[in-house]
């Protein structure tokens, strides 16, 4: 009877998101911890502080930069959510003596974390996300962007400096997988105008995109996760960054579990997809950006519900990514997951879609799929 009240609850938009999780995890894995909500409390303070002297700091820089004094810098830090969570797990698993040295490393995923994000918002040149309390004009949102984000590269790798080589070499491989994939934008890019104007088929979107297999094979994942559709390019995109901030940990001998690992990388991907390219998906359609969003209504036939894919593509990383939390035993990794679905809605997605060649801007069709190949092309 609990579960179906907690099934029923967890459905009620009028409730905060926040509590509906908490209802949704219970509901699914019938485990209620109400450890997990101090513990998020605390790791939220912890986190919380850092984050507050890091952008003082930012705001002393800019002050003595570029003159502006009493500016006051914020950006987007909810990609560190799973340094939260590896925090909080830590702290249940470590002894109290231990805390102080897991709080340390988590300084410097936040802030290696936030320095990988600028760099790709940067080279994007999407300085939007660098908000400032100020009047100010692009030249000058583009120092701010360029200032602050060499400012935590000095900081991060300050602390690098500190850590055993193992810590090192697991941000310089995300760096370098990270860096790889970017290069090759302009190619999926390419990649999507030729399946638009019909110079390529869905074949070879699948192959190079949706299916394409590793050439080093992440020990972390396994034969089933491999075969998720976008794993490849998704785990390049973002999967790494986490895989490495988990392998720092490590690195500095605070022992992080597998299935924990797994939870944080499948959870980050799933989150990508659902939340930030179902966003994006009008601008990323306009601009010719290759995601898997976007993909899929590549691959729609007339007939096709590509919104519908977009969903299940998205359950499958995310009921993967519980699995693994459960079998870690972090009902606040399982709580943050069930968020993360919530606040999505993939459902906003249109049903069918006019789409254009981004290197032409001409209609290919209006009829709801992209770029309609020959039967013997389709899925």
């Amino acid at each position: 009877m609990l579960h179906r009240s907690a099934d029923w609850l967890a459905g009620q938009e009028r409730l905060p998101e926040s509590v509906r999780a908490v209802l949704g995890y219970y509901s699914d894995t019938g485990v209620f911890d109400p450890r997990s909500l101090l513990l998020k409390r605390r790791v939220d303070t912890v986190v919380g502080g850092m984050l507050d002297r890091l952008f003082t700091e930012l705001d002393r820089t800019l002050a003595d930069e570029l003159g502006h004094d009493g500016i006051s810098m914020s950006y987007d830090t909810k990609l560190v959510l799973p340094a939260k969570l590896t925090l909080g797990q830590l702290y249940r698993q470590l002894e109290p003596a231990d805390h102080r040295r897991a709080e340390e490393l988590t300084r410097l995923a936040v802030e290696a974390l936030i320095d990988g994000d600028m760099r790709d918002a940067i080279n994007d040149e999407e300085f939007g996300d660098f908000e400032v309390d100020v009047d100010i004009d692009d030249h000058e949102r583009r120092q701010i962007a360029e200032v602050t984000q060499e400012q935590i590269q000095r900081r991060v790798e300050k602390q690098l400096a500190t850590y055993p080589e193992p810590v090192r070499d697991s941000y310089e491989w995300a760096v370098r997988v990270s860096n790889a994939h970017q290069e090759r934008d302009q190619q999926f890019r390419e990649l999507m105008a030729a399946v638009q104007r019909g110079g390529a088929t869905r074949e070879r979107l699948a192959a190079e995109y949706r299916d394409l297999g590793f050439e080093d094979t992440p020990e972390l994942l396994t034969e089933t996760e491999r075969s998720l559709p976008y794993i490849r390019t998704q785990y390049d995109r973002v999967g790494v960054l986490y895989d490495a901030m988990l392998e720092m940990y490590c690195g500095a001998g605070l022992t992080v579990e597998r299935p924990f690992r797994r939870s944080i990388v499948l959870a980050i991907i799933g989150a990508q997809i659902w939340l930030d390219d179902v966003d994006d998906f009008e601008a990323d359609l306009r601009s010719g950006q290759l995601t898997p969003a976007t993909a899929e209504y590549l691959f729609a036939a007339a007939d096709d519900d590509p919104r519908a894919a977009v969903l299940d593509i998205g359950r499958r990383y995310f009921d993967r990514a519980q699995t693994a939390a459960t079998a870690a035993d972090s009902a606040l990794t399982g709580i943050a997951i069930e968020y993360i679905r919530l606040s999505g809605d993939p459902g906003s997605l249109p049903p069918a879609i006019e789409i254009r060649d981004s290197s032409t801007n001409e209609t290919d069709t209006a009829t709801g799929t992209a770029g309609r190949q020959p039967a013997e092309d389709s899925r």
